[in-house]
């Protein structure tokens, strides 16, 4: 029976130190576009006119924090997305995701983050960055746990969902999770709305990666729930330093939240929309 309960025991993995991609992705799409380099120290993501590129994390987990440092697209990116994000798998997912879209030169990136449940999504939020993503490596990050879904940027909070299901609001727990990473052509809607077209004479477009660090339950053998842990993300939650910088993030760099856009939701907002957490 030991032996057993064993089995299902979901795995804390604790990275220390950074992951080589290597030994934590593999490459999945993009006929050669997408290269492991610097002795599995360095990611890049290439877009052409033919094609994209793409890696996934060989393990699945069930909640966890998540860290990689990219440099995203330099010059004219119009058109382009370099997506980071997890996700589970089925027609019935579950994803939280970092998009970058890409800019005409001299235009700020757009972060668009967003998160499905069981499949449904519009849950967006949207934020300039207040440096160029561009010129250096910065820190992005998932924090996701039985609580709350926070979204950091170089360790400064951005966005957080927290789970108000005893409120009636779907909140993902549930189903284990991959984290992928792509560049991609989003010519049609990522540069107002599509306006902007993809200037491919600029092409081949790269986005960089380093740094991954994957911490968090390693989902085995259709585990449903995560090991008992001091993992401090199991219970992390934003202290009073850390609600203040979220405030001001969102006051000074927030351009669009689902939240507020009551034309877009005629029957009614989200659930989490309108409703107070029964917990802080």
């Amino acid at each position: 029976m030991l032996l057993l309960r064993l089995i299902f025991f979901v795995v804390i993995i604790s990275a220390e130190a950074a992951g080589n991609f290597f030994q934590e992705v593999d490459v999945t799409w993009g006929d050669g576009r997408g290269k492991i380099m610097d002795n599995g120290n360095l990611l890049t993501l290439s877009l052409d006119k033919a094609s994209g590129s793409g890696f996934q994390s060989k393990k699945q987990y069930l909640f966890g924090r998540f860290d990689m440092k990219i440099k995203l697209v330099p010059g004219n990116s119009a058109g382009t997305v370099t997506a980071y994000y997890l996700r589970s798998e089925g027609s019935s997912w579950d994803e939280i995701d970092f998009e970058f879209l890409g800019n005409v030169s001299g235009q700020p990136y757009i972060v668009h983050t967003n998160i499905y449940v069981q499949g449904q999504g519009n849950r967006e939020q949207q934020f300039y960055l207040w440096f160029d993503p561009t010129a250096h490596f910065h820190t992005y990050s998932f924090l996701w746990n039985p609580a709350r879904i926070l979204f950091y940027v170089d360790g400064r909070p951005i966005r957080e969902f927290k789970n108000l299901e005893a409120n009636g609001a779907p909140y993902p727990k549930k189903q284990a999770m991959r984290l992928y990473a792509s560049l991609w052509n989003g010519e049609d809607w990522a540069t107002r709305g599509g306006l902007v077209k993809t200037d491919w004479s600029k092409a081949p477009f790269t986005a960089s990666f380093k740094s991954y660090n994957p911490n968090g339950c390693v989902w085995t053998n259709a585990a449903s729930w995560c090991c008992q842990n001091s993992a401090p993300w199991l219970s992390e939650a934003l202290d009073s330093g850390n609600q203040k910088m979220l405030r001001w993030v969102q006051k000074n760099y927030m351009i669009y939240n689902y939240c507020s856009d009551k034309n877009r939701f005629p029957q009614g907002l989200p659930r989490e929309c309108t409703v107070l957490p029964t917990k802080p």
